[in-house]
């Protein structure tokens, strides 16, 4: 069953495993993650008519948990940007308790912010990506959208943790989970980056100055951090996604699933029309700028790695001096949910792309940076493998503003 929401519905879907922590909960997966026997076409025609073989070990696990899963619903296409993305529209209605979605640019906090929700991108490698469609590899993760902080803590608790189908994952160099309690012993401290402050508007300025007040009025000291390279995120995150996201979608030939073209004289004419009618002008834009960086400039791919490992190392040291990094998580001038050309998206997530580019866990908050009637949400960005503290935080901030209202 299919709806304006939902690339497929189970209207009689019913809960796992009786007693599990999501038992009672309703869960719909983005068309890009794997149910089987569901349509997974992940908003692409290159993956046309192509039902899920197996489940995802995200989707295993939401079932063990008690979860009954509802559908899946439509997405952008391979989950790039969010443009004909329903996710925030299930919740928002009703539909779903909790979403599990790709967050490549920063799409679950984007959506989230945009529909008045929380949405979370896990630390790069404490959720299995196995069953998940992708398109960049190493900057996208399984991210989680809900009402509150409270059900993605019990979502994440639910599916994180190794899973030998995934050879990304870091194995044991991920560290032991840590409980934390929905109340931090002192308050955290929270750190701004000066750079970023510099890219704001007016409006997103006087917003986020706001939000800070708020934080501030709670308890929580907040200060400026420097970033000097802060401003080479989009770039790199764009010269090494694209690389990836050229390299991902060679198995599209229409072949084994998906789209075929008609009427090519040979082989190699058919996987060329397949190819050429399975994307869109934005997804063909951004696979030819990879293939360029591969074929023609990889000196320019090689230097983007490196700077990449540097940034990571930058941001690493940051928490050395505070708990959290405090951003908008969106624009108030870009629509994301608009956007179909490289620029444009890239401006609309400008604000979420370090998290992408270092695998950092981040989540947004609703009704703390608000600007007038809109939500830019409130991005919380915490130190690789910090899930468990960032969550922990947002329980408690979110309970904050829910008694100040």
């Amino acid at each position: 069953m299919q709806s304006e929401v939902f690339h497929h519905f189970d209207p009689s879907a019913s809960s796992g495993e009786n007693g599990g922590p999501l038992y009672g909960r309703r869960a719909a997966v983005q068309s890009g993650i794997c149910v089987r026997g569901w349509p997974t076409e992940a908003g692409s025609r290159a993956l046309k008519g192509f039902k899920a073989i197996e489940d995802a070990s995200v989707v295993e696990r939401m079932r063990r948990a008690g979860a009954a899963l509802v559908g899946n619903t439509r997405t952008s296409e391979l989950g790039f940007g969010l443009y004909g993305d329903c996710s925030g529209k299930a919740l928002a209605e009703g539909l779903a308790d909790i979403v599990l979605m790709t967050d490549t640019l920063g799409e679950a906090r984007v959506a989230a912010a945009l529909a008045g929700l929380c949405g979370f991108k896990p630390s790069w490698g404490r959720i299995s990506r196995f069953g998940l469609i992708g398109l960049v590899p190493s900057m996208e993760s399984c991210g989680m959208m809900a009402g509150n902080p409270g059900d993605i803590r019990v979502g994440f608790e639910a599916i994180e943790g190794i899973d030998d189908r995934d050879p990304s994952m870091p194995g044991s160099n991920v560290p032991p989970r840590v409980n934390e309690s929905g109340t931090p012993a002192l308050p955290p401290s929270a750190g701004i980056v000066t750079q970023c402050l510099e890219t704001l508007d007016s409006v997103e300025r006087v917003a986020f100055s706001r939000g800070l007040s708020r934080l501030r009025l709670l308890g929580i000291p907040v200060r400026e951090v420097k970033f000097e390279d802060f401003d080479l995120f989009r770039t790199i995150h764009q010269v090494i996604g694209s690389v990836e996201a050229s390299s991902s979608c060679g198995k599209y030939d229409g072949v084994r699933f998906g789209h075929r073209a008609s009427g090519g004289g040979n082989w190699n004419e058919m996987y060329l029309r397949s190819r050429s009618e399975s994307f869109s002008p934005l997804l063909k834009t951004f696979l030819f700028q990879g293939a360029w960086f591969q074929f023609e400039n990889y000196e320019a791919f090689e230097k983007a790695c490196r700077i990449r490992a540097r940034l990571a190392d930058e941001s690493r040291k940051l928490f050395s001096g505070v708990d959290v990094l405090v951003f908008p998580a969106r624009r108030a001038a870009n629509h994301a949910a608009s956007a179909q050309t490289l620029d444009r998206i890239y401006d609309a997530f400008s604000l979420t792309l370090l998290s992408n580019v270092t695998g950092q866990p981040s989540i947004s908050l609703p009704g703390f940076v608000t600007a007038g009637e809109e939500d830019l949400g409130l991005q919380i960005v915490g130190p690789l493998f910090g899930d468990e503290r960032i969550l922990s935080i947002s329980e408690w901030l979110f309970r904050k503003g829910e008694e100040a209202r």
